[in-house]
């Protein structure tokens, strides 16, 4: 009999074998010994290790450590807010009048020296710049109060005081730190130490260049040198007034000085 095949007749497959969707990787065998990576982790196993040893023997030394600098720095955040902040501002509370005094000393014609003394000596209840410097050595009221001293002291004639107050003296302002400087100067030249005199006069006019104290401590410089015999260092000091300051008030007879010291 025979068989037809139906239309769209397929032959049975065989049963398809499952497939395992897992691979495995032939990887070769890694020797530690050659891997520069691990190495490098075992070198720092090998550190890290090392250090738990070293801080597990010193813990007591390291925490005590710690502990001191964390004192450190809250005592100095509390001696800042607590002792420095007040004392600036009593010293400022302090000066004031002082300040107010030393204003009208520089403007006055007359009664300078009453003035001047006040202002060391203090007034209207509030101590003067000699006690406010030593009070408050520490803020800047109390270095200002140096620089005051200095001055007063300077134009009363007391030029060992001013030295000694005004060498205390120390400011970021440009204009009155070199004010300062030529002012040790002007002492020393009125305690008859011409070279002492000269050095600072020659600071003062280095410190800071402008059309108002550089030119007026060069002649000063110009003029000590001339004093000491140098008169080569006198020449240079005026020439530079001349050909840098010439429309300031220290050129206006420059040129009769550089033909005194030619």
């Amino acid at each position: 009999m025979a068989t037809y095949n139906k239309r769209g007749y397929k032959p049975a497959k065989e049963k398809e074998e499952k497939l395992d969707n897992t691979f495995i990787e032939d990887t070769p065998n890694v020797d530690a010994k050659d891997s520069t990576t691990a190495k490098a982790f075992d070198a720092l196993d090998q550190t890290a290790s090392k250090t738990e040893e070293f801080v597990a023997k010193n813990q007591k030394y390291i925490l005590g450590f710690l502990g001191a600098v964390a004192v450190v720095t809250i005592g100095y955040l509390m001696y800042q807010k607590f002792i420095v902040g007040p004392n600036e501002e009593e010293a400022a509370n302090e000066i004031f009048v002082a300040q107010q005094n030393f204003q009208k000393a520089v403007d006055a014609t007359t009664a300078q020296d009453s003035l001047f003394n006040l202002v060391l000596k203090g007034s209207e209840g509030k101590q003067g710049v000699v006690d406010i410097a030593n009070q408050y050595s520490g803020t800047d009221a109390g270095n200002l109060a140096n620089y005051y001293a200095g001055i007063s002291y300077l134009n009363l004639g007391k030029y060992k005081e001013a030295i000694e107050y005004l060498e205390k003296f120390s400011s970021d302002d440009v204009m009155i730190s070199t004010i300062a400087k030529g002012a040790i100067g002007d002492a020393f030249a009125q305690r008859n130490q011409p070279k002492e005199a000269l050095e600072y006069y020659i600071k003062a006019a280095q410190m800071n260049e402008n059309e108002f104290t550089t030119p007026r401590y060069l002649l000063k410089a110009g003029k000590t040198a001339y004093a000491l015999g140098n008169k080569a260092d006198a020449l240079k000091y005026f020439t530079e007034i001349k050909e840098k300051f010439e429309s300031s008030q220290e050129a206006q007879n420059i040129d009769a000085l550089i033909g005194m010291v030619q």
